[in-house]
């Protein structure tokens, strides 16, 4: 029953998400429209455990068997993902990087992906995809002498390295870093690219991903199992009796 009240939950925030964007100017930002993965996910959710609530309570082998079916499927579809997402990385990054490219683009269009940027850029301690200059992608940030932005040539605050002692971050100390080279760009903000710390972080933190991989399969597998054990305990059941 938690589950399902779960699951309807995720499609409330996805609806309220939907009509909250529904005049949002920023189209192609995501491959996917984040709210209708959001309302998708909890419509699936409250279906599958639904099945499985009902049909166990009920002793209804058809809702079982479409529970175990939905279970599987779900878990088959996540192993494909994952097992194509390794063997073909470099696909994989490509299209991250496209998806990057895009938030920085519309960075300063929406409030939500660009605290989104800035939560990624600060987490990792990066700057940009492949490297800082990628903001000049950006239109405040591009750094042609076009540009008549008081931020040409910078890059975001969520770029600088904090200084010690400092609580508070100076939100202009990226401002025409552009313009530094490595070393010098090095000495106020993280110039590496989120492309290249994503991956460090991932191979420094193996054991958190594949125990969370883990975390994600056993209780799938564990309801495949047991509803499959149920069923056979009903046919039993009716089998004995008749």
């Amino acid at each position: 029953m938690e589950l399902q009240v779960f699951s309807l939950l995720i499609v409330a925030i996805g609806v309220y998400a939907k009509v909250q964007k529904a005049t949002d100017t920023v189209r192609d930002t995501f491959l996917i429209d984040p709210a209708i993965i959001l309302i998708v996910v909890g419509v699936v959710m409250f279906f599958i455990t639904f099945c499985g609530c009902i049909g166990a309570l009920r002793e209804n082998i058809r809702l079982l068997k479409t529970f175990s079916f939905s279970l599987t499927l779900v878990f088959l579809t996540q192993l494909a993902i994952a097992v194509l997402g390794f063997f073909y990385s470099e696909q994989t990054q490509d299209a991250l990087g496209k998806f990057v490219k895009k938030a920085i683009v519309h960075y300063r269009d929406d409030l939500d992906l660009q605290n989104l940027m800035d939560y990624i850029q600060k987490e990792f301690k990066c700057c940009g995809w492949n490297n800082y200059t990628d903001w000049s992608w950006n239109l405040y940030f591009n750094c042609t002498h076009e540009n008549p932005s008081t931020e040409r040539c910078g890059v975001p605050y969520s770029c600088c390295t904090p200084v010690p002692g400092e609580a508070v971050i100076n939100t202009m100390c990226g401002f025409g870093v552009q313009t530094q080279n490595y070393l010098e760009a090095n000495k106020s903000i993280y110039p590496v690219g989120c492309a290249d710390r994503a991956v460090m972080w991932i191979e420094s933190h193996l054991l958190l991903v594949g125990s969370l991989a883990l975390g994600l399969a056993l209780p799938q597998i564990a309801g495949i199992v047991l509803s499959q054990m149920l069923i056979s305990q009903i046919q039993d059941e009716i089998t004995s009796v008749l």
